[in-house]
């Protein structure tokens, strides 16, 4: 059979990005090697722009109630109360929660989700990848234009493709494990005990408690030998507390290893989520930066596919993605030694607390936690909101009197331009298939003001009226391509 596009692995960047490329119009397969989901949950919330993210595509009020999740650095605390913007994130979200509410989208969407099957092998042809598979039927072979491979840390697909994953090994090591009937304080962004340890415990849904230690001086150690045991006394020594009573739901180690793929393309193979970057758990940024790769690419593979993508639209997937992930590896060092380095960092965190105190510090920090300061080269221009996000909340009155939120109108997966003129409106109907025209008046004017904003697929403004140089046709072919419907 052939596809367009086989996604490697059914976590939740690979049911993220099954979905946006559904969305585009493209025949996607998941294979994933586990045969059932896994209950564990890795990942426990995510930034303010993953939530952002799913709020665009209808999917945020499927997962039910969560709670908002303070911001720190390296055990820093960030006042967000005097920023402007909501930066908070969601925590108490359990990975399997979030994978339950993806799977259910993309099989809605008509994606097949094939579990207990393992890519082995792919070998590149000129016009796509053969790719090897091992699953309940045997082995067999299957050809696709793209093979994504959103694989984890350990990543089969980086791997065959011998994409290099420069970085810092592991130097530390840390327990975590799911626990019910214990009822120890909670210690939602960690508590910095003196030597460099530390503990962790917050809730996740009926009544599971996600615990983490770091037992200064721990080294990594191999999860298969690991016990509930030696979690629970590494707590009680670091705490006084007792929690061996509890019933452990689930239980790993990891470490402090940070890494970005060297490339996040090569040809007809691409990467994302674990599998083009790794960093600690702690940092709890890897289920989110994963999740905003899928969006950024899921939308450009898709018009490559359909053969409606501009020259080079899809190198920009490495291209805007990569500074990400090489900040993300930058971001948990830096992180983890201000965490862990013991009383000698106290004059350091002294002074992170005091920046912090200043609007200007704290908002650029928090923007970069939250995700919501990432800003792409979108071409150029002095409007502030060039190339950031557009606020998915800013309202819209449409010309029957109905008021809509911009992220209610990115449901589609579609390119969006918002005008409140008809002449601009016009002027884009060449790529009408392409994008959808909206024309209405703001709820509440903007500032500075937006006459007329294009967004991509994945949110991010591409084009203002007034604030960019080029105008709206140069801006249109380079993110959309020039319609040849006459």
């Amino acid at each position: 059979m052939t596809r367009d596009v086989i996604v490697v692995g059914a976590g939740p960047v690979g049911l993220m990005m099954a979905g946006e490329l559904k969305l585009g119009g493209v025949d996607v397969v998941v294979y994933e090697r586990l045969p059932v989901p896994p209950r564990e949950s890795r990942g426990a919330s995510f930034t303010k722009r993953t939530a952002e993210c799913f709020d665009q595509r209808g999917l945020l009020g499927r997962l039910g109630g969560t709670e908002p999740a303070d911001s720190h650095f390296g055990g820093v605390s960030i006042d967000l109360r005097i920023l402007a913007e909501d930066h908070y994130g969601h925590r108490g979200v359990s990975q399997f929660r979030t994978e339950r509410m993806l799977e259910g989208w993309v099989s809605e969407l008509g994606v097949p989700i094939l579990r207990g099957y393992e890519v082995t092998g792919f070998q590149e042809t000129s016009d796509g990848v053969v790719v090897a598979v091992d699953g309940p039927d045997g082995h067999h072979e299957e050809s696709a234009a793209y093979l994504v491979g959103c694989d984890g840390g350990r990543s089969s697909i980086r791997k065959l493709a011998r994409i290099g994953f420069p970085g810092s090994d592991g130097r530390r090591g840390f327990l975590t494990a799911d626990v019910t009937g214990i009822n120890t304080r909670k210690r939602r962004i960690g508590e910095n005990l003196p030597g460099g340890s530390m503990v962790m415990a917050m809730d996740l849904e009926n009544g599971v408690t996600r615990v983490v230690v770091h037992e200064a001086g721990t080294e990594p150690r191999d999860r298969d030998s690991l016990t509930y045991s030696d979690l629970a006394d590494a707590w009680q020594r670091l705490t006084g507390e007792s929690i061996h009573h509890g019933q452990c739901r689930w239980i790993s180690c990891f470490t402090d290893a940070s890494r970005a793929a060297a490339e996040y393309r090569r040809g007809r193979v691409l990467l994302a989520g674990d599998a083009a970057h790794i960093q600690p758990p702690a940092m709890a940024q890897g289920l989110s930066v994963g999740v905003q790769d899928a969006v950024n690419l899921g939308w450009k593979l898709a018009a490559t596919v359909k053969g409606r993508a501009p020259e080079g639209l899809l190198d920009t997937y490495h291209a805007e993605r990569h500074p990400i992930g090489e900040q993300l590896a930058r971001n948990a060092r830096a992180a983890i030694e201000l965490r862990l380095t013991g009383e000698d960092m106290d004059p350091v965190r002294e002074v992170m607390a005091e920046l912090l105190a200043h609007k200007d510090a704290a908002g650029y920090l928090a923007g970069m936690l939250s995700n919501l300061g990432i800003r792409y080269d979108l071409g150029k221009g002095d409007h502030p909101l060039l190339g950031l996000r557009m606020p998915p909340d800013h309202e819209l009155t449409l010309p029957d009197g109905t008021r809509t939120r911009v992220a209610d109108l990115l449901h589609t997966g579609h390119g969006l331009l918002i005008t409140t003129n008809d002449a601009t409106g016009r002027a884009a109907q060449n790529h009408a298939d392409r994008i959808d025209i909206i024309t209405g008046t703001w709820t509440t004017d903007p500032d500075p003001a937006l006459d007329a904003v294009l967004i991509r697929p994945d949110g991010y403004i591409a084009w203002t009226s007034p604030g960019s140089t080029d105008d709206l046709t140069q801006a249109l072919d380079r993110w959309f391509a020039t319609s040849h419907r006459p």
